[in-house]
């Protein structure tokens, strides 16, 4: 529970909203009920059994953007509802309705549904004791829906800027493993949907400590930039690539089968002999190979790579390893 609420921003949302509209409508609804105001304790009552059900929708299946426009829509239409029946004093629950719809929804769907809650209450005019109130809600209600909409739209970019910074790697401006585990995941569920092809490509600098000691990390650096430089130059844009850590790489192959992998393998191993190099030399790389086959998972995936790598290294390094299937390797032990 506490790691799906510090993973889903929009459910964590979605939870603390819902609970704090839980305990700030509760006594209302009690005390509406008590004196005798059943029509609004009823609509109370209304607007917390469906704010439940959503919240309860959204952690039962995930989907937060359907689970944060229904909120926001029982948001509004809830306070103008109360707004309707009670007058002047129900128009106060509509501003925190008002800025609520941006944390639930994006910021153009809650202008949207802002306006509206607005225009309804205007044509309905029951709010309002005269037309100088009606006008200076709307246009109070009009500024603090204006500032919720910079600060949304504020919010959003930052935070997809720290999602994205958060995903690559800050050398060679290719994705980490945080995003690889995601990549791979999603892999094996489009294989278990569609049968799609997938290989797994784990690479291996060879020696590349031997560069840094004898030259410095600076130099070494240089020696990963230019080979992840290499081989996104040499790769389809369908293929993803990725940082594994230190010298180790995972490459992503969408779409091909064993004669074909073997042939890209072949030729981009025989493009990097002649490509990449330090001032040492010519900088080899070890490869370890697996295909996704219907018994995997994606860790099992990314274990056979890792183990064809192993033997990649063990066998002199500078070659490729093709993983066995899960049921040949099963055979083989």
């Amino acid at each position: 529970m506490v790691y799906r609420l510090r993973n889903n921003f929009r459910l964590s949302i979605i939870t603390l909203l819902g609970a704090c509209a839980v305990v700030g409508i509760t006594p209302f609804a009690v005390f509406r009920f008590w004196q005798g105001a059943t029509v609004a304790g009823a609509i109370d009552a209304l607007i917390l059994v469906s704010i439940c059900v959503t919240v309860v929708y959204a952690w039962r299946t995930g989907d937060t953007r359907r689970s944060g426009f229904v909120l926001a829509l029982v948001a509004c239409g809830g306070g103008v509802a109360v707004a309707t029946v009670l007058g002047e004093s129900g128009l106060f629950w509509l501003f925190p309705s008002l800025i609520t719809t941006f944390f639930l929804t994006a910021a153009v769907i809650a202008v949207l549904i802002n306006l509206s809650s607005l225009v309804v209450l205007m044509l309905h005019g029951a709010a309002f004791g005269s037309a100088e109130q009606m006008w200076s809600f709307v246009t109070t209600a009009v500024v603090v829906s204006c500032c919720a909409y910079v600060f949304a739209l504020r919010n959003e970019s930052q935070r997809e800027r720290l999602e994205h910074l958060a995903t690559l790697d800050p050398l060679t401006g290719v994705k980490n493993r945080r995003s690889m585990d995601q990549e791979l995941k999603a892999a094996v569920a489009t294989h278990a949907r569609n049968g799609q092809s997938f290989a797994l490509v784990l690479m291996d600098l060879d020696y590349f400590k031997r560069i840094n000691d004898a030259f410095g990390h600076s130099v070494g650096d240089d020696v990963l930039v230019e080979f992840v430089g290499l081989l996104q130059a040499h790769t389809r844009r369908s293929d993803q690539l990725f940082r594994f850590g230190g010298e180790e790489f995972v490459l992503l192959l969408p779409g091909v089968d064993q004669t074909g992998l073997q042939l890209v393998m072949t030729n981009l191993q025989s493009f990097l002999r002649r490509s990449l190099k330090s001032p040492a030399g010519i900088v080899t790389v070890s490869y370890g190979i697996a295909l996704l086959h219907d018994g995997d998972d994606a860790a099992s995936w990314l274990d056979r790579a890792d183990e064809a790598l192993y033997q990649a290294k063990a066998s002199g390094r500078d070659c490729i390893i093709y993983a066995p299937s899960p049921g040949e390797a099963r055979s083989a032990g």
